[in-house]
């Protein structure tokens, strides 16, 4: 896997040192390959703010790439050698294989062609670069963060895997000093980045088709750690038990540690911590907490937070954002104000909509955890409604590989529908999530087959009152868009 930044690479990059990377370089157009994806798309965002020429290919357009040509990139349909024609440099996602016609044409014309692994770290180069990683909850905590800073007027580049609600996009190239990443552990592409900063949400085994065990895993993650430098800082769950063995491990290599909890005793390998309290949920479906800490100077004295956003999950990721802040240096007041604009991400607990009494989320759980996580959060939000949780498997590996957690995930909800299972990257296999539906110890749970037949289920036997929740890393979203469509 190729994991390290080029070279070559790094040579063109460092021809022109401009302090915040705002400068056109000398590259005039990059390509990328798989452009619809959340990860590159974020960077030709970020690469079309900073004075790039920007164009990409697809097989099918996503609501990333959509967004993209709105904002004037070019991106064709299928992929085809032509369309690198021009091209200073090719980026591709790590599901493009090496015998994509446009991967062969670009090398073929000697057009250098880098994974995101290769790019991402000297985008970071003279910021002070924040990484966010973690088996759950990344994507969110990562949008925290840039949303704070912004709000206190910091102007931060970020790169996100999803959409900020409260801006609109997933990436964004800022003048100012901070950088803010979320640290994709697939492919080891974090190990790619630069940070100064990195913050852990939890370490739980993951991705099998790239770690077919969880100590390969937790060794790609200790490789993380090792990427601060020795005045850099880690902030990681206190909750954990992987993300606590990270910070021991960061501790030993004499790094500035910060640990975060719910109602917990602190752990003894950080000196410096940050703990919510008193949770109670509020009439915007999430929750009102007070924070203590003993960092800055907030120590000792109560901080009062609001979030929007539900479930007791999104309170340890404003911890964690709000650790940042503290590091930074700046008034965690006025982080915690913004914390309560915060609106979330897209397809993290995203209201579609309402029809005819019924509520429509999307929510990008994928993971066991995760999907405890945000059945909980539902629980909370909507105490006297039925909820439906409509769940697309994602890959096969990660089915079979955690095929019992699967099964004992969704006692917070009262109805269970689950599809085919959303292939992705994977060859078609001879298993099937009916599978994990007859060993569910639940009253109702089915399988439902295609998105089209779930969908007719739903509109056969949705009353007035129903929350359903679709969760899906896949393209299990369009139940819910048909489903208002219909209704």
């Amino acid at each position: 896997m190729e994991c390290n930044s080029s070279p070559a690479l790094r040579v063109l990059l460092q021809q022109e040192q401009a302090p915040a990377f705002q400068k056109k370089i000398i590259m005039k157009r990059v390509h990328f390959i798989g452009i619809g994806g959340s990860g590159l798309s974020a960077i030709a965002r970020f690469l079309k703010e900073s004075g790039y020429e920007v164009t990409g290919s697809d097989n099918a357009l996503s609501q990333f790439a959509v967004d993209l040509q709105n904002d004037g990139v070019s991106i064709y349909i299928g992929h085809h050698p032509r369309n690198v024609s021009g091209a200073e440099f090719v980026i591709r996602s790590s599901a493009i294989a090496d015998d994509n016609p446009e991967v062969e044409a670009a090398k073929k014309a000697g057009i250098p062609v880098y994974k995101r692994a290769d790019y991402l770290g000297q985008l970071m180069a003279n910021k002070t670069g924040i990484a966010v990683a973690g088996t759950h909850g990344k994507t969110t905590t990562t949008a925290m963060i840039a949303w704070t800073l912004y709000e206190m007027g910091r102007d931060p580049s970020f790169i996100v895997g999803g959409t900020l609600n409260n801006l609109k996009v997933n990436a964004r190239s800022g003048q100012g000093d901070p950088f803010v990443i979320e640290a994709d552990e697939y492919d080891r592409m974090f190990l790619g980045l630069k940070p100064h900063i990195e913050v852990i949400t939890n370490l739980e085994h993951d991705h099998p088709d790239c770690y077919p065990k969880f100590e390969d895993m937790y060794a790609a993650f200790q490789s993380f750690v090792d990427l601060l430098p020795p005045d850099g800082t880690l902030i990681a769950s206190a909750e954990d038990e992987g993300a606590v063995t990270l910070l021991s491990h960061a501790r030993r290599k004499g790094v500035n540690v910060v640990s975060y909890s719910v109602q917990g005793e602190m752990t003894i390998n950080s000196p410096q911590w940050m703990q919510a309290r008193t949770l109670k949920p509020n009439q915007q479906g999430g929750y009102d907490f007070s924070v203590m800490t003993n960092m800055g100077a907030a120590a000792a004295t109560m901080l009062d937070v609001s979030l929007q956003v539900p479930g007791e999950h999104n309170v340890r990721n404003a911890l964690a954002a709000l650790s940042v802040i503290a590091i930074l240096g700046l008034p965690l007041k006025e982080a915690a104000d913004a914390l309560s604009e915060f609106t979330g991400t897209g397809r993290r607990f995203e209201v579609r909509g309402e029809r005819k009494g019924i509520t429509v989320v999307d929510d990008y759980a994928h993971h066991p955890t995760e999907i405890k996580a945000t059945l909980a959060g539902a629980k909370v939000r909507y105490p006297n409604s039925r909820i439906w949780a409509v769940w697309q498997p994602h890959t096969y590996s990660r089915t079979q590989t955690l095929f019992f957690e699967f099964s004992r995930a969704f006692a917070d909800a009262n109805e269970v529908l689950v599809t085919e299972i959303y292939a992705s990257r994977e060859a078609k296999q001879d298993f099937s999530s009916a599978e994990v539906v007859g060993s569910m110890p639940h009253a109702s749970a089915r399988y439902t087959g295609s998105l089209d037949d779930t969908t007719k289920y739903l509109l056969k036997n949705l009353r007035s009152g129903d929350v359903v929740i679709v969760l899906s890393a896949g393209d299990a979203d369009q139940i819910s868009t048909n489903l208002l469509k219909e209704l």
